[in-house]
């Protein structure tokens, strides 16, 4: 038995079926009694038993009986037995206890049949209709056919074993006589009659199903010879037959047809059964309604269908007297039917005809041909079988006329639900019906005339194809796009391209696949046609103009234009090529078309991102106040592109800084409480989320872009932000400052966070506002703000919230006291917006990424106050400023804000609290700003602070970039930041001499202002880091933090070019007029100053690299290191390496060892040094390697002048790699690096700090090495003329040169640094090393506005051969 067999077995019953309840043989009906008390059911259930063991004992006397009585006595004997049986069975709730049930089933089938069979013997049709009904209806008193009908129906849903005696008893020809007689044989209806004959109808049939399930109970019927003359009378006087009959008679055909058996097919192929019934339905269908046509036909469909699995003798029949158009003819005429009206049996005609189609005997043989390309999950087997495949085409045809023909739309639905369960059944299906009858190749040149849900039926049939089979059928898609094209039926075409949208999305082979078809070329023209009609229009309402389906259609094809584009840049090319970027802006004002059109501009950013700014910038520019959803979309399709980081150059250059913040400025007032003018119609969520976006757009544009970060604050946007923000109405504008108030009790920046976002909390809207803004400001600081997500998530409720809490603080009087809650109690709103902002703040350093958003906080901190909250407007000062305060806790923090004008800021934005003690910021912002100070601090703001409340009018000058500064230089801390860390000696003289200058000024003003003035000098100069060497003021030094990226470094170009005898001078870099040849001849020292903050973990060690040598030689790829000196945190060694190892990632680098060392000495020592290393102390590396006669050399390592191993070890090879010669005119250039390159990125936990470190090209004496010990890591000089401290200064080695000028290879210090650009390195310097140095970083060799940190070689100015210009800083704020 095959698949399709299966299939036939398992398909569902029809809905007259689907009502019945079949109960196993086996069981026995136990209906659940109503619970009752436990006695009164144990008194039941003992009555029930004695009931049941008295029937017990009557049968057996009758068995015993039975024999000796004539045959009326019997049956009397046993009719007079039955009630008593019905009754113990209603008492018992339908349980039989009765052991001879078996043969009582029997004698009771038996009986009964006799009596049908003598009440139809010798009488006409309409007399034995008349007969039976009398028989078995209840008139008055139980009649004895009725009594023997009841029993039968009882015994039957017993067990098996009872129903196989019953069916051997001849009472299944009986009854299906029966059934013909009622069912041919129509009478008029009695209503007196119409309760019992319902109740008659229903034991008879239920009998009748219970034995006709069973194959015995149809072998039964074969010897009465009825089962045909049943089937035949359906088809035939269908029309004619009781009305009442109908349904139980097709349920009863329907389950012999279920149990059919071989003989039966035999049977009914002998008779000519099939083929009577099919000419008798033929002429039925002319005349009959569809609805009972259908009834009918469903009937003798069915014994064809059942019949298959054990024999196609009946479908063979049914197909060569034309049952297909049988069929055919007859779904037809079901067309216009209303809905529900012959749906059951017109439904179960399409399953079983669905079913035919898999009904064959061979499997169908095609050729066809995959056209190319498809999708790579596409695998076809041609070998495969699985049973299900479509073999008998006849069938399906009749589905596919049936679609053809009729434009009924449950037709039409129901053929197409079909197809797609024969392709489920087997993905090849749709293949051999593809390529032979090609039904939906030829729906579509029809699908625009039938009803709009079969034609989005029949397009997600189409979807499927691709979505589900994973098939590109080209033939079909090239119809569907000439459909598209045509536009007949604009709703069709809608669908269509529905349709080719979501396939679009399956893969990025449909890019191409439709622009090579011209489905990207037509929609273009498509909508460059109606860009035009909406630019006609401009706004006015024209009839009939982009109403209904055609705007759909334009939306339609807007989204499909964005789907081709995304990930095609090929296909932007062709948008653009084509003209259509300013028809494409124009549907930037429609609501309904923004989305798409911003996806398509997204798109064409990346072939021109200047063009894309420009667009969105200047829409933003051009909006109206009243167009917020307009920004918001554009603000957000602007973030899109932002995370780029190759948009922002762009962005910049179209000046989209100024048009952001000229955004905040179209705002003034729109926090304003209480509303006013357009804004009091707007929601004030919308307005702050139109500032979050805005700040949002900047953020994202100055994310780790220093040459955007640099012309916003060099351009003092930051600045001009601040006023924007004041301007929005939440902040006091008024000058006048408030009376300080003492408060008791504060909260956290945090905890305010918290309870402002708690709508139980009546803080006014004023407030709430403003920290919202300053929220904003504190993730624009961390760089996070472009991040987060807030609007999506959390829906503020700001109109009636802001009036309640204005009526309850209006209500509270100008001291309003606040509700106390515990944190748990909040609203989860605000869990989800900030976490536990403490705990996060504590589990990392606070790195602040944009110092000019602290100064903007600093600018709108006075500006937190409004008359009538006093109280809780100094509260949340006070809470800012203390967290002001936590941002600037750590060294690093406090040197990015000395660099960005915190000071200044402070200075100007808050004279009022710095002149009254007792104002409540007065403590806090003197501790940022002596923290601040005692990094670094101007003159003039030094100034400016020591005459704040004095009589003495000093003149502030302006912040230029030749200001002195008292403290340190600018720096720059981060990966590969450089920085001063503590002041400088002679700071404390120019302090000394400035203070009595001022003295009179502040003494005047009291002796507590000037002992708080004179507490914060003295805190601004005493140093802050004592270390175990003779000064406790610590060098410059450049920072190298792995947590954040995993490398950072200092890249030095041009360490030494040897150039060959032809080549040319112009390709080598550096500073000096002749090629410094490499590897030196007598050897080298290097010399540096490193303190490690923190060592990584140890299953993750990050070597400290303290110099790597890198050389290349021209015309070939291959980099090589030759020369290399780290410490290993995993067994705390110095590691010293000549090895020529290929310069390449880490992850592909060859293990060690399997190049051959041919020399007698090693290529690499370690030095233990472990116990040497303190964390958080500076401490002094020396490595000396010295030449001998060979190639090899003496290796000997110092720290801080201990030694820790010498060694002796191969030197540095002639030429890098396996290179044996060198071409005349070929060069080499070496390089180095200090830390970690790009190209070893490892996270890291390290943390570590490189002082002054040299290089010299010779091998320094023991003497040498502790005399430079001795000067310390604050010495910034090239060792010409040293004279130590203590020394005779008249002694003739005091002072002394401890190396020779043309010795010296570099000199790196942090103090001389400053930033750079790639244009002032080629311009101060050579083309090479503008070259190299953008290489290095990643960015154009002609790029003049990146920002690039060049510590300059201090030994750059002294005699002898070329020297690298310094060292550039590479990580991740180069």
């Amino acid at each position: 038995m095959d698949k399709a067999a299966e299939l036939m077995w398992q398909l569902e019953d029809s809905p007259c079926e689907a009502a019945q309840q079949e109960q196993s043989p086996d069981d026995v009906s136990k209906s659940e009694v109503p619970e009752q008390p436990a006695h009164r059911k144990d008194n039941q259930s003992q009555s029930h038993t004695l009931h049941w063991e008295t029937l017990c004992r009557q049968f057996v006397e009758y068995e015993q009986v039975a024999p000796f009585l004539i045959p009326e006595e019997q049956q009397r004997r046993l009719l007079d037995f039955l009630p008593l049986f019905l009754k113990a069975w209603e008492q018992s709730a339908g349980v039989i206890v009765f052991p001879s049930v078996q043969l009582l089933a029997s004698e009771v089938s038996k009986l009964l049949t006799k009596e049908i069979k003598r009440t139809l013997n010798g009488k006409s049709a309409e007399e034995a209709r008349l007969a039976l009904e009398h028989l078995l209806q209840q008139k008055g008193e139980v009649e004895d056919g009725h009594l023997l009908l009841k029993s039968v129906y009882l015994l039957s849903r017993t067990d098996l074993r009872t129903m196989w005696n019953i069916i051997g008893s001849g009472l299944p020809a009986a009854l299906l006589q029966c059934l013909y007689i009622f069912f041919t044989f129509p009478l008029e209806q009695n209503t007196d009659g119409e309760t019992n004959e319902d109740e008659t109808q229903e034991m008879l049939v239920e009998i009748m199903l219970n034995m006709y399930r069973e194959e015995r109970g149809v072998e039964e019927l074969l010897a009465a010879d009825k089962l045909q003359s049943l089937i035949i009378a359906a088809a035939s006087f269908w029309d004619q037959c009781s009305h009442l009959w109908k349904v139980p008679t097709g349920r009863v055909l329907r389950a012999i047809s279920k149990a059919q058996t071989k003989n039966s097919i035999l049977y009914l192929q002998a008779v000519d059964c099939i083929k009577i019934a099919v000419q008798n339905l033929f002429k039925l269908a002319d005349t009959l309604p569809a609805c009972d046509v259908c009834e009918a036909v469903s009937i003798v469909v069915c014994f064809v269908k059942d019949s298959y699995p054990i024999s196609s003798a009946l479908l063979t029949e049914f197909e060569s007297n034309d049952g297909y158009q049988l069929l055919l003819k007859v779904l037809l005429r079901c067309e216009g039917l209303q809905q529900n009206e012959g749906d059951p049996y017109l439904n179960e005609i399409l399953d079983m005809l669905t079913c035919l189609t898999t009904c064959g005997k061979t499997e169908l043989k095609v050729s066809g041909n995959i056209i190319h390309p498809q999708l790579p999950q596409f695998d076809y087997e041609w070998t495969r079988s699985s049973g299900m495949t479509v073999k008998n085409l006849q069938a399906f045809q009749v589905l596919q006329s049936i679609f053809q023909k009729s434009n009924d739309q449950h037709l039409c639905g129901t053929v197409l639900g079909a197809i797609g369960t024969i392709w489920a059944w087997d993905t090849v299906n749709f293949f051999l019906l593809e390529w032979t009858l090609q039904p939906i190749n030829q729906f579509i040149d029809i699908i625009h005339f039938k009803p709009h849900p079969v034609q989005v039926q029949f397009f997600r049939l189409v979807e499927s194809i691709v979505l589900d089979l994973s098939y590109i059928p080209h033939e079909i898609l090239k119809k569907v796009q000439c459909l598209i094209k045509e536009n007949v039926v604009p709703f069709c075409t809608l669908t269509a391209l529905r349709c080719l949208l979501s396939i679009t999305k399956k893969d990025l082979l449909f890019s191409d696949i439709f622009r090579d078809s011209g489905l990207l070329g037509l929609l273009l023209a498509l909508l460059r046609k109606q860009a035009k009609i909406l630019r006609k229009s401009a706004g006015t309402s024209l009839p009939g103009l982009e109403e209904g389906t055609d705007k759909e259609l334009n939306a339609i094809m807007l989204k499909m234009v964005a789907a081709l584009t995304v990930g095609c840049v090929r296909n932007s090319v062709v948008l653009k090529d084509y003209g259509m970027v300013p028809y494409i802006k124009i549907f930037l004002d429609e609501e309904c078309y923004r989305g798409a059109t911003l996806s398509i501009l997204e798109q064409l950013s990346v072939i021109n991102y200047e063009e894309y700014m420009s667009i969105v910038i200047g829409a933003l520019c051009s909006s109206t106040q009243g167009e917020l959803h307009l920004k918001l979309d554009l603000l957000k399709s602007l973030l899109r592109i932002l995370n780029s980081p190759k948009s922002h150059s762009a962005f910049r250059t179209c000046s989209g800084f100024n048009g952001l913040l000229s955004l905040l400025s179209d705002m003034e007032g729109a926090l304003q409480d209480p509303p006013c003018g357009l804004w009091a119609t707007v929601e004030q969520s919308c307005i702050l989320e139109l500032v979050f976006c805005t700040l949002q757009g900047i953020t994202a544009a100055l994310h780790l872009d220093p040459v955007n970060s640099n012309f916003f604050q060099r351009n003092g946007l930051f600045e001009k932000m601040a006023e924007d923000l004041e301007s929005l109405g939440c902040f006091w504008t008024h000058r006048e400052w408030h009376i300080p108030l003492s408060l008791e009790k504060t909260r956290t920046f945090a905890e305010f966070l918290d309870a402002a976002f708690c709508s139980s909390e009546p803080f006014p809207a004023w407030l709430k506002n403003c920290i919202w803004i300053l929220s904003f400001l504190d993730h624009m600081i961390k760089g996070t703000l472009h991040l987060e997500n807030y609007f999506k998530e959390i829906k503020l409720e700001m109109g009636e919230a802001s009036r309640d809490d204005q009526e309850g603080t209006q209500a509270q009087g100008e001291h309003p006291t606040f509700s106390e809650r515990p944190v748990s109690e909040l609203c989860a709103s605000a869990y989800r917006l900030w976490g536990n902002f403490e705990e996060k703040w504590e589990m990392r350093d606070c790195v602040i990424v944009n110092p000019g958003a602290v100064c903007v906080m600093v600018r709108l901190l006075p500006k937190l106050y409004r008359e009538g909250h006093s109280q809780i407007s100094q509260e949340i000062q006070r809470a800012v400023a203390d967290h002001i305060q936590s941002l600037v806790k750590s060294e690093k923090s406090r040197q990015v804000m000395c660099g960005s004008g915190l000071l200044s800021t402070i200075i100007t934005s808050c004279q009022d609290a710095f002149r009254n003690e007792s104002h409540p910021l007065h403590l806090p912002l003197t501790r940022v700003f002596e923290k601040l100070a005692s990094q670094s601090i101007e003159p003039d703001v030094l100034r400016q602070f020591l005459c704040l409340g004095g009589s003495l009018s000093v003149s502030s000058r302006p912040n230029t970039k030749s200001t002195e500064v008292l403290s340190c230089q600018e720096s720059v801390s981060s990966k590969a930041g450089l920085n001063e860390e503590e002041v400088a000696a002679d700071s404390k003289t120019a302090l000394q001499t400035a203070v009595p200058f001022i003295k009179s000024s502040w003494v005047s003003r009291g002796s507590a202002l000037a002992l708080q003035t004179a507490m914060s000098l003295i805190s601004m100069t005493s140093p802050r880091n004592l270390q175990l060497h003779s000064t406790a003021l610590a060098p410059s030094f450049v920072e190298f933090d792995m947590s954040m990226e995993g490398y950072g470094c200092l890249y030095l170009p041009t360490l030494a070019t040897v150039l060959g005898p032809s080549a040319e001078q112009s390709v080598s870099g550096g500073i000096g007029m002749c090629s410094r040849m490499f590897p030196p001849s007598s050897g080298l020292t290097l010399s540096c100053w490193f303190l490690v903050s923190k060592f990584g973990v140890v299953h993750n060690s990050h070597p400290l690299r303290f110099l790597t040598i890198v050389r290349h030689m021209s015309r070939t790829e291959q980099e090589f290191v030759c020369f290399s000196v780290s410490f290993s945190p995993q067994d705390c060694s110095l590691v010293i390496s000549t090895e020529e190892v290929e310069f390449q990632p880490l992850d592909i680098m060859e293990p060690e060892g399997e190049v051959q060392n041919i020399s007698p000495f090693p290529e690499q020592v370690q030095f233990d040094c472990g116990k040497l290393l303190v964390t958080g102390q500076w401490h002094h590396l020396t490595v000396t390697v010295a030449k001998e006669a060979k190639k090899n050399c003496i290796v000997s390592a110092f720290i801080n002048g201990q030694m820790l191993g010498s060694a002796k070890m191969r030197y540095f090879q002639m030429l890098p790699g396996n290179c044996i010669s060198m071409d005349p005119s070929s060069f080499i250039d070496v390089y180095g690096y200090i830390a970690t390159p790009r190209v070893w990125k490892q996270k890291s936990s390290l943390i570590w700090r490189l002082g002054p470190t040299y290089l010299f090209e010779e091998a320094i004496s023991v003497e040498t090495m502790e005399m430079i010990n001795k000067l310390g890591p604050q010495y910034y000089s090239n060792f010409q003329a040293v004279q130590l401290q203590g020394e005779n200064q008249y002694s003739e080695q005091n002072p002394a040169q401890l190396v020779a000028e043309e010795k010296i290879s570099f000199g790196i210090n942090a103090v001389c640094s400053s930033f750079s650009t790639i244009q002032d390195i080629k311009s101060s310097y050579n083309e090479v090393d503008g070259r190299l140095v953008a290489k290095e970083i990643g960015i154009s060799s002609r790029d003049a506005s990146t920002p690039i940190l060049l510590a300059k070689n201090i030994a750059g100015h002294l005699s002898g051969s070329l020297r690298t210009i310094g060292s550039v800083a590479v990580g991740q704020y180069e």
